[in-house]
């Protein structure tokens, strides 16, 4: 496999260039979080509370535990662990802290391997370096449209995900995500060499690399077993062949039975709620924010208008195309000439078209429980995949003017760059930045520290309070007053009664009534040993008093930082 890879890289040198300048610019995004500064741990852009979850559920695993360690208790649920459980396997074998593995080891690997099987992939399948290497270039740094919204506004270039969609520059902030875009490119390159020569080693890998996909990245499982069966029908009824077919009925199964440690398959995990992104894309403030048109969708769906509401929704579903895939759009002619020669379609394109297009239709029609914008993931594959078709267009209309001139091949290459440029900029504000929205505090690392030296046992840590967030106005915050999230757990490796409010709304756990009572009974004695809670940590003793009674359980007390053991 490694001599493939240099063999490959070796031949290609703007291949080489484009992978490097790729994982570099990705990896800003990651790196410069989970390190100590002055100030303390920084944590640039989501990754005070996505990375910080990511870290607790791989020390959970490390330590060989199915049990959430923010919810005493309790085991996991409702949640994929493929990415978790490689990283905790990195680390038994390395003893690499996770910390390190996660914010700057993993992210520039995973950045590198996207681009590459990117490349691989397409040149499988369309059998051209030119089209191959644009498709991992707009991989690396497809953009949208928000900036120019922002621009015209206030004149700056920002709105990367203005429209709702995220962007390929900050696609490492998801390593689920990330990883769950290489196992797909794997598959779809077995796939083609299993349509091409049958043979049952390939039929065995492809059928477990798409499966695995369930505990990677339930979203990316779910798009690539519409994508099975479309290609399955679609290949029945053109060529008389159920190979497909049967791929799809075998990958549902085995996709389910790995589902079955880790998911209530009975739970559900979406609602139906058709238009909630479009709706919420006109009237949230924080997104494109259009108050006439949130007014006029509110009313034509009130008096059941269907031609107004109708005509209403299908320009603001076009406009959320329109600005999430941006300079992606160069793709359409490519797409609209393949879907007028429909007979000449072939299984690849069929199975690329269908992620696409459920990957935007999903969201239209479902939100998520617990966290209500979470099923806009779907369309993150489909912002990826007219990346690659974007880069074949490209070099499919690059290699018809094979006799232009060559400063007319530059010029349209020009183009392109420079619309993808206001992206990177726009996403890149958020990450440069010396001083990051949050951190934790050298004196509470040592605290923590101090709290992972003590005997295994429950800790009682104090909720998330926003009345208390709202005290502390000057960046970086300190994690306890930024949101709800799992530090203590990551940084101290105990298990915790209740952490990370957010994650426990998403995986389905009945949190508020846990976090009630703690409320209720904070310093009440008997209440913490019946739950088997043996310490309360205590982040800052002057915005959380003490009870005096219960100082004589103290061992550790310093900078305000209060640890009691019970």
């Amino acid at each position: 496999m490694l001599k493939k890879v240099y063999r490959l890289l070796s031949e290609n040198k703007l291949l080489i260039t484009l992978l490097i300048s790729g994982c570099l610019i990705w990896s800003l995004t990651m790196v410069k979080s989970g390190l100590v500064y002055d100030y303390g741990m920084g944590f640039w852009g989501p990754n005070g509370h996505d990375g910080i979850w990511h870290i607790v559920v791989i020390n959970g695993l490390s330590n060989g535990s199915l049990a959430i360690p923010i919810f005493a208790g309790e085991t996991i649920k409702n949640y994929h662990i493929g990415f978790d459980i490689l990283v905790a396997i990195i680390h038994k074998l390395t003893g690499i802290p996770v910390v390190n593995l996660y914010f700057q080891i993993i992210p520039p690997v995973l950045a590198f391997f996207i681009g590459f099987f990117v490349y691989k992939f397409v040149y499988e399948w369309r059998g051209s370096k030119t089209q191959a290497l644009l498709a991992a270039f707009f991989v690396y740094f497809g953009g949208g449209f928000g900036w120019i919204i922002t621009l015209i506004q206030n004149r700056q270039i920002s709105g990367e995900s203005l429209f709702w969609g995220q962007q390929s520059l900050s696609t490492l902030i998801n390593p689920p995500y990330a990883l769950s875009l290489i196992v797909m490119m794997i598959g779809l390159i077995i796939l083609i060499k299993l349509m091409k020569t049958p043979n049952n080693l390939n039929l065995f890998f492809l059928i477990l690399i798409f499966s695995l996909l369930a505990q990677v990245k339930i979203y990316s499982a779910v798009l690539v077993l519409i994508g099975l069966f479309a290609t399955g029908v679609w290949n029945y009824f053109k060529e008389r062949k159920i190979l497909i077919l049967m791929v799809f009925v075998v990958t549902l199964i085995v996709s389910v039975i790995f589902l079955i440690p880790t998911y209530d398959l009975r739970s559900g995990g979406l609602i139906f709620r058709p238009f909630w992104f479009l709706e919420n894309l006109v009237s949230d403030p924080q997104r494109l924010y259009w108050p006439r048109m949130a007014s006029a969708l509110a009313n034509y769906k009130l008096a059941g208008n269907l031609v107004k509401g109708s005509l209403a929704y299908s320009l603001v579903f076009v406009i959320f195309l329109l600005g999430n895939f941006g300079i992606r759009m160069v793709a359409l002619p490519w797409l609209g000439k393949k879907i007028l020669r429909m007979k000449k379609i072939t299984n690849i394109e069929i199975f690329v078209f269908t992620i696409i297009i459920s990957g935007i239709l999903l969201p239209m029609v479902f939100i998520q429980k617990g966290n209500t914008w979470n099923s806009i993931q779907f369309f993150y594959y489909s912002l990826f995949f007219m990346s690659i078709v974007a880069g074949i267009a490209m070099g499919e209309f690059l290699e018809r003017k094979i006799n232009s001139a060559i400063m007319n091949k530059s010029l349209y290459l020009l183009i392109i760059l420079v619309f993808t440029v206001p992206t990177l900029v726009s996403t890149m504000r958020h990450y440069l930045p010396s001083r990051p929205p949050a951190m934790i505090s050298k004196s509470e690392l040592h605290a923590l520290q101090f709290l992972n030296l003590q005997p295994e046992g429950v800790v009682l840590t104090i909720p998330y309070d926003e009345v208390v967030a709202e005290k502390i106005t000057s960046p970086p915050k300190p994690l306890y007053a930024y949101v709800s999230t799992a530090y203590v757990s990551a940084l101290s490796g105990k298990t915790t009664y209740l952490e990370d409010e957010v994650n426990l709304d998403i995986t389905g756990y009945d949190w508020e009534a846990r976090k009630k009572e703690i409320l209720s009974n904070l310093y009440n004695l008997e209440y913490l040993r019946l739950r088997n809670i043996k310490y309360f940590y205590n982040p800052n003793s002057l915005l959380f008093p003490p009870d005096s009674g219960f100082n004589h359980y103290i061992i550790y007390n310093k900078d305000n930082i209060l640890i009691y053991k019970i």
